[in-house]
């Protein structure tokens, strides 16, 4: 008797090994076969979509109806809409303007041929006036009272709503064209492959301060420049390279939709916007540069530069707050830039700008 209960015990024993690994195997093939089942068979998966690589917002939408992009092409309000547009413009430009200055915005906007859309942002409010010009009337109008053009163009440019437009023009009312055409222009930042630019002033114009931006006769392009003693300690900085004032500059596309999220919110002037270009293209000193064969005149017309409330007994005005939003700026890019690097764990690799202070350009 106890020989045959010692065997029943050891195939018992020996049993039980072999039914854990029967018991491995059938989960293993479970889970195999659920997995098969699942991607087989779609109607087992959720019912409700959600699609986290959407734009932020959208990750309840099927990818394929996503319009994350728009534009200022006007569309008819019947027909068949792929019927709609007999012609889309390349090329954006657009002006802050007063009814005051429509004289010389009318000569401007005629160096501006069929493949720009024209866009006028109104400061003052006037803008069907503006339709004795036939061209006004293919024009995008938009009238916020006593706005700076970067006020705008934060608010009104943003890169998906401009995406179609190759060149991006953002120009003051004031400035002479005489000598100077778009489509020619363009064919020039094409050739020197340049993504941030600005026609070359005319050494008559107003309020000429940077030697960057004055036009040389000799040459087609310039892309570096002297300066005053002090002011560029690196060569390939600001003034001295890389550099364009924000009176009348271009943009490709692919740089605005860097440059649109450099502006502040806050900061309306886009004073030292200028010395910060530089860092949404690489080499800056390479791929920022002046026109001089399209040139142009900076006529230095007062327009919005009168406002300002009497604090103390004294009117701070507008140039005030350039020169302290100019400070700001720079501090903001300043801190930024070292909150990042030491959130890293590294030194800066970036090179300290040559920045002017407004006080020294007076």
């Amino acid at each position: 008797m106890k020989i045959d209960e010692y065997k029943r015990r050891g195939s018992s024993i020996r049993r039980k090994p072999n039914e854990s690994m029967k018991a491995i195997v059938t989960i293993a093939v479970g889970i195999v076969f659920g997995f098969y089942i699942g991607v087989s068979f779609p109607a087992f998966a959720p019912s409700k979509i959600f699609v986290s690589t959407n734009p932020r917002g959208a990750e309840r939408l099927p990818p394929a109806i996503i319009a994350s992009e728009s534009d200022f092409y006007p569309r008819r309000l019947y027909g068949r809409p792929n019927e709609d547009l007999t012609l889309k413009p390349k090329y954006l430009v657009t002006f802050t303007v007063g009814y005051n200055q429509k004289e010389n915005i009318d000569q401007t906007v005629k160096k501006f041929s069929d493949n720009f859309t024209i866009l006028l942002f109104h400061y003052d409010g006037r803008t069907t006036e503006w339709d004795e010009f036939e061209w006004s009337k293919r024009a995008i109008h938009i009238s916020v009272p006593k706005q700076t053009k970067w006020w705008y163009a934060k608010r009104f440019l943003h890169p998906d709503i401009i995406a179609p437009y190759e060149y991006i023009f953002i120009w003051d009312e004031d400035l002479g064209v005489e000598n100077f055409d778009a489509e020619e222009y363009i064919k020039l930042v094409r050739k020197h492959k340049l993504e941030i630019s600005q026609p070359g002033l005319d050494p008559s114009s107003k309020g000429l301060t940077w030697q960057m931006t004055m036009r040389r006769e000799d040459l087609e392009v310039h892309k570096e420049a002297e300066e005053k003693p002090g002011w560029c300690n690196d060569r390939h900085l600001p003034p001295c390279a890389a550099f364009v004032e924000i009176m009348a500059p271009v943009f490709s596309r692919e740089a605005w939709r860097c440059v649109w999220h450099l502006i502040q919110n806050d900061l309306v002037h886009g004073w030292g916007l200028d010395f910060a270009l530089r860092k949404c293209i690489e080499p800056a000193y390479e791929r920022i540069g002046v026109v001089d064969a399209q040139w142009i005149v900076h006529l230095g017309i007062p327009s919005l530069g009168n406002q300002g409330n009497e604090e103390n007994g004294k009117t701070p005005g507008v140039r005030d707050r350039c020169k302290n939003e100019w400070k700001m700026f720079q501090e903001r890019v300043a801190n930024a830039e070292k909150d990042y690097y030491k959130s890293v764990g590294v030194g800066s690799m970036d090179h300290e700008a040559n920045w002017v202070t407004p006080d020294r350009i007076q």
